[in-house]
Formats: structure tokens, sequence, C-alpha cells
């Protein structure tokens, strides 16, 4: 039986916003077992077995679809992958009208990815199986943060305290929403840095301080996350030029140099090398990129595992 202390207290994991540090540490706790079995010359165990689940993305990805769907295969979980491309929405189907098909074949879980924000949730509200948000719109990336959270603590030893700067664009990334949440919730002091134009209004609010200098961001930092410019989402360019947007805002071994020793360098990917950040940096001794990788298949089944479990028990 599950206690209190060992399950979520939802069938889903829509955002964090809606986490209690509680849970944020036991995901991150349960992460870190996962991980060894990830290094095992046999990578798999039995925890999902006989749990069918669907990976429903509606919207281009790479690393986090392959790490969801190696997450589940180590869990010995069933799976099915859906696209947007070929199928029925193509042909005008709605999203409730394609999950509620898909209910029909009985899944634990789906996984889903879609452009809109608030998607996850919709699903959530009308389907019993489980819902895992992996990005709606620019609204939340929830496993992200916590794969970042998890390669943090991992590295800095904690994340109480810890000084994180997060620079780019800040407007349109749910990536930056989610670790805003997370970080504050654990007590991290959190900076933000961009243009102006790449801003939220009010962002202050959420609790971090806002500064529009690179090397400001780069002082007295633990963490340097960096963000990519989402012109997909922004629909026009709002600087000036990449050129010029990476002669100010682009992490270089020689901004870095200013900053404290043992300093670490993260990106949710994926990067745009000369823009946001120097090759030099992203393969060079500060750069935990690829742990990040790694981080976020263990990361991925232990949220797997804890909302797996909490369905078989009707949580």
């Amino acid at each position: 039986m599950r206690t209190a202390s060992s399950a979520l207290r939802s069938k889903d994991l829509l955002g964090i916003e809606p986490l209690s540090p509680e849970e944020i540490t036991l995901i991150l706790d349960t992460a870190e077992g996962f991980k060894e079995v990830s290094e095992r010359p046999v990578k798999k165990v039995p925890a999902l077995r006989g749990q069918l689940v669907i990976n429903l993305f509606m919207e281009a990805s790479t690393r986090t679809r392959v790490s969801f769907e190696i997450a589940e295969k180590r869990l010995s979980a069933d799976t099915l992958n859906f696209s947007a491309s070929g199928s029925s929405v193509e042909k005008g189907e709605t999203l409730i009208d394609t999950a509620e098909n898909l209910m029909a074949m009985h899944p634990d879980m789906i996984v889903i990815r879609h452009k809109h924000p608030g998607s996850p949730k919709m699903l959530a509200d009308r389907l019993p199986a489980s819902v895992i948000n992996a990005g709606d719109g620019a609204h939340e990336h929830p496993t992200q943060a916590l794969l970042d959270a998890f390669t943090i603590r991992e590295r800095v030893g904690r994340l109480q305290g810890t000084n994180i700067s997060i620079v780019g664009d800040i407007a349109h990334s749910r990536v930056v929403r989610s670790n805003i949440h997370l970080l504050t919730k654990m007590k991290a002091n959190v900076t933000v840095a961009g243009p102006p134009t790449l801003l939220p209004m009010d962002i202050e609010k959420m609790g971090v301080r806002v500064v529009h200098s690179l090397d400001k961001a780069i002082e007295g930092a633990d963490v340097i996350m960096m963000l990519r410019i989402q012109l997909e989402r922004q629909g026009k360019l709002t600087i000036p030029s990449l050129r010029e947007y990476y002669n100010t805002f682009g992490l270089t071994p020689e901004r870095l140099r200013r900053g404290k020793e043992g300093l670490i360098v993260m990106h949710p990917g994926p990067m745009n090398r000369g823009v946001e950040i120097a090759s030099d940096v992203a393969d060079g001794p500060w750069s935990v990129i690829l742990e990040q990788v790694t981080n976020g298949v263990a990361v991925r089944m232990a949220v797997l595992y804890l909302l797996g479990g909490a369905h078989m028990e009707g949580a």
C-alpha cells in the first residue's frame, strides 16, 4: 500500500505549479534509483509491465519523445506512438475525438505534447487515464524542469540557496516557466536575463531577479541555463539581428571565465550554436548538457512509475 509520502496527489502531471516541494523531492529521489537502472547491462525493470502508454505528440520533438519512449521501455510498459502527421488530425479530427478513440484502446497513461496551452489539462479532465504534459505551447514543460533540477542537485549538491541564472528568450519559453515554479518552490535564487523584448512584463512577480546584462547574470551564479530564441512562437524577430544578439547575450568562454569556479552551463535543447551559445561552451568543461539528456530518462521513468502506481490504485 502506497502512503501519502510515497505518492503524487494527482493522477496527472500537468505542470510544476500544482506540485508541492515534497512531491518534487519525491520525483527527484525516485529518479536517483532509476538512473542506476540505466547503467546496468540489462536496462529494464518490470515496474510497469502490462500497462499501455500512448505517446501523443502533436508537435515536433526529438529529445522529449525519445526520452519518454526509452523510459517506458525500461519500465517494461507497452507503448504506442502517435503523431499528427499521417493521422486523422490532418483530416480535421479534434483533439478530444482523437483522445477518446485512443482511450477506447484502454491506455493507462497518455503523454501529450501540443502547441496549444491547456491541451493536457483538457484531456486530463475528460479521460480516466493519467496524462503527462510533455510541453504545451508556451505554458509548461514539467519533466524538463524536473530533469534540470535533478542535474543541478546532482552537480551542485542542493537546490536551496543555489544561484541559477536563466538567459535568453524568457517570454516564449515553457521551460523557463516550469523551472521558475520549481526552483522558487525549492528556495533557489533565480535570475532571468535577456533583452527587454524577450522578457515578459512583471515577471518579477514570479519571485525572480531581472537583469539585462549577461555579465550580471553570470556574476555569482552557480548555474547558467541558456535558452534559444523561439522564432516559431514569436512569428517575427523581436531583436535587431541574431548576430547582434550573440554579441550581447551569446555565452562564450571569455564571458564564462569571469564567473565563479565550478559554474555549470545547461541548455534544454535544441541549441542554436553561434546564436545563444558558442560551440566551445556547449562542448566544453562547463557544459552538463548531455548529462541533462541522460538524466531525462531517469526522471521520466520516475514520473511514469509514480503515476502508473497511482493509476493502478485509482489515486
